[in-house]
């Protein structure tokens, strides 16, 4: 992948993590489609790599089914002229509660933007990587996927499957040059965790780093290993989590 000519699609895009990552993309001359559901938000995020030199478009999609993550794809094809050469799945909803108090609604509403707007994204964009022989997909995952959390059920298990999607996704299109990987954060300051308040630093106290990450910290670990400075990394997850889950 020729970073000049590369063009990234970045679900979530808007905001926080997947904003990081944009700005950091556009910096290294690739094309950024950013995908969201706030069109000030894209609006602002589009305007703000512009300024810097960069190159970006705003898709406005409220991800939530299989037809929606298809718009996007071909949005996004008809925005980069053909060529979506890497795809990161960042969107993603985080509701925090006992199993019990989760209603039917709940869980399809996490279901459906954390697995299947991801689940059908790739099956839009990685056959199409696949053809040309190269591409990169970046997951983002939890750090609480790996672990048993109370009040967790719902959000971990979403991206549970998303961690094991990610090496199903690097067996099936791996040989055909299409890098798969999952970048699992811990606690992040986002405008999104912003309501947690001194629960996030909880959290992040108990890992060795003791302290919440930055955005910037986590889109660090995207931006690698959607690039060719992980070409040899296939099916991998990278925790982001401050040690937590070495701990």
């Amino acid at each position: 992948m020729a970073a000049g000519t590369s063009t990234a699609l970045i679900t979530g895009g808007t905001s926080g993590i997947g904003r990081a990552a944009a700005n950091k993309l556009a910096q290294m001359g690739i094309h950024v489609l950013v995908a969201g559901r706030n069109a000030e938000r894209g609006n602002n995020a589009v305007d703000e790599i512009r300024a810097a030199g960069g190159k970006a478009d705003f898709i406005s999609s409220n991800l939530q089914d299989a037809a929606s993550a298809r718009a996007v794809a071909k949005k996004a094809l008809e925005l980069s002229g053909g060529h979506v050469d890497i795809l990161i799945n960042n969107a993603g909803i985080f509701p925090f509660g006992p199993t019990h108090e989760m209603t039917e609604e709940d869980f399809d509403r996490v279901f459906s933007l954390n697995v299947k707007a991801p689940y059908f994204l790739v099956a839009e964009l990685a056959p199409l990587m696949a053809s040309r022989g190269n591409g990169a997909i970046v997951n983002v995952s939890t750090m609480v996927a790996d672990y048993g959390v109370s009040g967790m059920s719902l959000y971990g298990s979403s991206k549970a499957a998303i961690n094991l999607l990610t090496k199903s996704w690097a067996a099936e299109y791996g040989p055909s040059g299409v890098r798969v990987n999952t970048v699992s954060p811990g606690p992040t300051r986002t405008e999104g965790t912003e309501a947690m308040g001194e629960g996030l630093e909880q959290l992040a106290s108990q890992a060795p780093a003791g302290r919440p990450a930055s955005a910037d910290e986590i889109a660090e670990a995207i931006v690698f290993l959607a690039t060719n400075r992980a070409s040899f990394i296939y099916g991998a997850k990278l925790a982001v989590d401050g040690g937590r889950t070495a701990t």
